[in-house]
């Protein structure tokens, strides 16, 4: 017979031995009698690590299994950013879409391996090449204090930084700077004039013990870092599930697969994996240390020099933790599996001791832990739900609840049911209730959402932020991963005379083919707005219709929609008036924009006002099957842009890659794209188009491009023209990646140019490239964003490619294989490597006209369309 709570334990059973995404609610998860037994010796253990790297993927995942799951410590992870300027190997969600994406991943993740997840506003700009222009974008005294805040909050022993200190490198500007912020915050945090706000905020100043590279693998080398090393083996056997600690991590390691790395979940690790630390600062471990203790085998360490010598892991660090270790130890000698309550007296007493410690964040978390276990052996749980997890300000909801009770043999009685949120509660019943041992006692009470509630927007995106770093006003929130519920409920009991309070946070469960998911509570406005594009394009002085469309999140909405503007842009009507009888019911009106005389740019606001509020909210979905549906509601913004571009022919036909913009960008030109698949690479379909574009690593995610490539040539060989993005070395599905020979093979990642404002030079200025129908001057190079461009081929054809550009980042010896053009029967195939797909829907001026020009090469003297489609009405 399964126990009364077997959702709960299958639940995070599942999770933990197949990478689910289900999500585990506030409350914490039942363990089963072989976690608790681990979890009583994780409790004697009074040790804490931190690992810092850059991104999410960045961690050693193993080396963080084995320090929280073999050697029962706290253990933490700390990305410096949220991985937001990477590339998508999923879908076409990117930049701070991305962000909200790789945070799941890496909560995912760490529910795997065991460790807790930490952030700082720092925002992946993409690749950099040193730390020192890393730093500097980021805001570095304000990351750094991010660290600092960080390391006075976990209180870590001993820190862990994944990548060296000059002079070694990471081979990434984010990954040096991310050591280099580690110890500096080391040195720090531990003193009280650093930071004061910090203090003034109830934090105190931390030291930590030592700090240590955790050295990349044999053969790697250190890049002339020198200092003490000593080495660890970390593999070992998890005693909970019985799978290898790199097994565990693996799996781990394989929630990132938005960067491709899916396939680490499927494969086992077994034998040493023995890990060499370099001393950064601090003190260095002794050999022998005395003071060496571990009371989980799964991990002990048997190494000369350990991690954690000199740095007193028993309770004996604590006033008064002599006899908790004691009661500890006596309670884990004396457990038993197949009677697990009988061990809620003993723990019980431990709690009231341990009730009369000082607070801090190792104390409060050794309470969450006792007080864990004990729910685990008492069989106690209370889950919450509601039929719908989206709520609107000043709706009440039906909370529906389950107390279970397994142990027959102690009085477990509720007192009081409070909300640890703003919710205000209706009860409609006393909250006292004795809970019968072997049963489950349901109910269900009314809750209110208060009409000042906040929206569901994750914390580090409701402001508007800077070039480097997000704009977080509450400072209790920054290390945080994610934002906190939006509903909680305190469920309190009488225990023993003991006071016990249970945090539920209700959810919707849902079930699919992979089975049942919790989702968050999220508070949404009545209404939500959405533009068709996410950027417009205007001549200077013309016109161009904008439509908004607004969707009825509860019925019968009534109000006023307009469009905020820049200023100097003109926009009619100034309001449409809309009525939306039923749930879900859509409108679109539209408004005429004019652009001013003089090209500019700006945004376009959509707002809704209904009785008295303003709503100005757009919904976004981020939905991936490996982590839950992360709802977003920014700002209805888009950009607007106006400036002088002529363009050449109708039609592009369009072949996706990776994900990207570029095909609206390009319809906002002017032309009309159509969306091909290897399929319609036949004659009767491309000799209609003027060209073809190839998305964004195409030859990396298309496995129907290869086979039909020849029909492309022959395409570009009748007259067409083909533009190819740019693609990664690795992973290529084809090694032809044009009509002549041209490799990517050697592209490493320093063949990039990561300086937005580098310098350029123009090879070839009488090109056609660079002057029809537009002329490319240095100001169109100007206010570029993020990059240059990446991933330049390393070798090409010469006597057939012409390079008409080149770029350098400061100190580098030039590119020249941004734009390679080889002229190819009677067409153009066109290799870039420049990143339009973040130029174009930024509303660069100078990419729209040299792409155009790109896709013009070979239309001399057919019928042009000499400026920015406008609206039929307004030409």
């Amino acid at each position: 017979m399964l126990p009364l709570f077997r959702r709960t334990h299958l639940v995070l059973f599942a999770a933990l031995a197949a990478g689910s995404l289900a999500r585990l609610s506030a409350a914490p998860p039942l363990l089963t009698p072989a976690g608790i037994a681990q979890e009583l010796r994780s409790f004697q253990e009074m040790g804490t690590v931190l690992h810092i790297g850059a991104h999410p993927d960045d961690e050693n995942t193993q080396l963080i299994t084995y320090f929280s799951r073999g050697r029962g410590y706290r253990t933490g992870y700390l990305s410096i950013t949220r991985g937001d300027g990477g590339q998508n190997e999923l879908g076409p969600d990117f930049d701070e879409k991305l962000g909200v994406a790789r945070t799941q991943e890496l909560l995912a993740a760490r529910r795997l391996d065991g460790g807790r997840q930490f952030l700082t506003r720092a925002i992946d700009f993409g690749f950099s090449k040193t730390p020192e222009e890393t730093l500097q974008f980021w805001n570095h005294e304000a990351v750094l204090a991010d660290v600092v805040r960080v390391i006075r909050q976990f209180r870590p022993d001993v820190i862990i930084t994944r990548f060296p200190i000059p002079p070694g490198s990471g081979g990434h500007g984010h990954h040096t700077a991310s050591a280099i912020l580690a110890v500096e915050a080391f040195k720090l945090a531990g003193d009280p004039a650093a930071y004061p706000d910090q203090i003034a905020q109830g934090l105190t100043p931390w030291q930590p013990k030592r700090i240590v590279w955790n050295i990349f693998g044999p053969g790697r080398g250190t890049g002339g870092l020198t200092g003490p090393t000593f080495q660890l083996d970390i593999a070992g056997t998890d005693p909970v599930t019985g799978e290898t600690f790199g097994t565990i991590a693996n799996r781990s390691r394989g929630m990132h697969k938005t960067q491709g790395l899916g396939g680490f979940s499927g494969q086992t690790g077994t034998g040493p994996n023995v890990q060499t630390f370099m001393l950064l600062a601090g003190e260095a471990p002794l050999p022998g240390d005395p003071t060496r203790t571990n009371t989980t085998p799964a991990a002990a360490s048997n190494s000369a020099v350990d991690l954690m010598d000199g740095i007193d892991l028993s309770w004996n660090r604590i006033s008064g933790g002599a006899e908790i270790a004691r009661l500890a130890k006596k309670a884990s000698d004396q457990f038993k599996p197949d009677n697990p309550s009988a061990s809620a007296p003993a723990l019980l007493a431990i709690r009231a001791k341990l009730a009369n410690l000082p607070n801090t964040p190792l104390i409060e978390d050794k309470r969450g832990q006792l007080d864990r276990l004990i729910q685990s052996c008492l069989g106690l749980t209370v889950e919450t739900t509601v039929s719908q997890a989206e709520i609107v300000p000043g709706e009440s909801i039906k909370l529906h609840y389950a107390m279970t009770l397994e142990a027959t043999n102690v009085t477990v009685r509720r007192t009081a049911v409070q909300s640890s949120s703003l919710i205000k509660l209706d009860l409609g019943e006393s909250p006292v209730r004795t809970l019968p041992g072997g049963a489950v006692t349901t109910g269900e009470f009314t809750a209110v959402l208060p009409a000042y509630a906040t929206l569901t927007q994750p914390y580090w995106l409701r402001d508007d932020w800077s070039a480097g770093v997000y704009h977080v006003t509450d400072p209790t929130l920054i290390g945080r991963p994610e934002n906190p519920p939006s509903v909680t409920l305190e469920h309190v009991f009488e225990i023993n005379n003991q006071t016990f309070v249970i945090t539920d946070e209700p959810v919707q469960v849902t079930s699919d083919a992979q089975g049942e998911h919790d989702r968050r509570i999220d508070v949404i406005p009545p209404v939500s707005l959405q533009f068709e594009s996410e950027i417009v394009l205007f001549s200077p002085g013309k016109s161009r219709q904008v439509v908004v469309e607004i969707s009825a999140t509860r019925p019968e909405q009534a109000g006023v929609l307009r469009l905020e503007t820049p200023a100097d842009w003109l926009v009619e009507p100034a309001t449409r008036k809309f009525h939306l009888t039923t749930l879900g019911e859509k409108a679109r009106y539209a408004f005429t924009v004019t652009a001013p005389a003089q090209p500019g740019s700006g945004r376009l606001t959509a707002t809704a006002e209904i009785g008295g509020k303003r709503y100005s909210n757009r919904r976004q979905e981020i939905r991936y099957e490996h982590i839950p549906l992360q709802l977003l509601q920014p700002t209805a913004r888009i950009r607007v842009a106006s400036f002088n571009l002529a363009i050449r022919g109708h039609t592009i036909g369009y072949l996706p890659g990776a994900g990207d913009g570029v095909a609206e960008c390009l319809e906002q030109m002017g032309y009309v794209v159509k969306k091909m698949t290897g399929a319609d690479l036949v004659p009767e379909k491309l000799n209609t188009l003027d060209a073809v574009v190839i998305g964004v690593r195409a030859f990396n995610e298309r496995t129907d491009l290869s086979a039909n490539l020849h029909e492309l040539f022959a395409y570009v060989e009748n007259g067409g023209t083909v533009i190819a993005q740019y693609n990664r070395p690795n992973n290529l599905l084809t090694g032809t990646l044009a009509p002549y020979s041209l490799s990517i093979q050697g592209s490493a990642p320093q063949l990039r140019v990561t300086d937005e404002k580098s310098p350029f030079t123009f090879l070839l200025p009488d090109h056609a490239a660079l002057n029809t129908p537009n002329k490319i001057t240095a100001a169109d190079f100007e206010n570029w964003f993020q990059e240059r461009g990446a991933y330049f081929p390393s070798t090409w054809d010469e006597a057939h490619f012409e390079s008409i550009l080149a770029f350098n980042d400061p100190g580098e010896a030039p590119l020249k294989s941004g734009v390679l053009i080889a002229r190819h029967g009677k067409g153009f195939y066109v290799y870039t490597s420049l990143a339009f797909f973040r130029q174009l829907p930024v509303g660069v001026p100078g990419a729209y006209r040299l792409f155009a020009n790109l896709v013009s090469l070979g239309k001399e003297n057919p019928p042009a369309l000499n400026q920015i489609k406008a609206d039929p009405s307004h030409q």
